[in-house]
């Protein structure tokens, strides 16, 4: 079966990972969330936040939520609790 090619997008909230060195991400909504197709329970994406694009993974948590790691250099100057709209469509490898 091939991943889809339509964007989806989403508003949300940024959230920090407790812990040193822990990741700024999104929480992706369990109906947009991609099945697992990589190690690390992953699934590669081209995501779109903040007005830039690049290609990262959605990654499942042990609890089976979705997520997307949102770095520095996209999120710029927002902080934890920034509202931004995220749009992703899946890589195909």
């Amino acid at each position: 079966m091939q991943p889809e090619t339509v964007a989806r997008s989403f508003k949300t909230t940024l959230r920090r990972m407790s812990g040193k060195g822990g990741w700024t991400s999104v929480l992706v909504p369990k109906g947009l969330a991609p099945p697992i197709t990589h190690a690390w329970a992953r699934t590669p994406v081209h995501a779109t936040a903040c007005g830039m694009t690049w290609k990262t993974s959605v990654f499942r948590s042990k609890t089976g939520e979705g997520f997307l790691p949102i770095p520095k250099r996209i999120r710029g100057d927002r902080a934890e609790g920034a509202r931004i709209v995220v749009a992703f469509t899946f890589v195909e490898d």
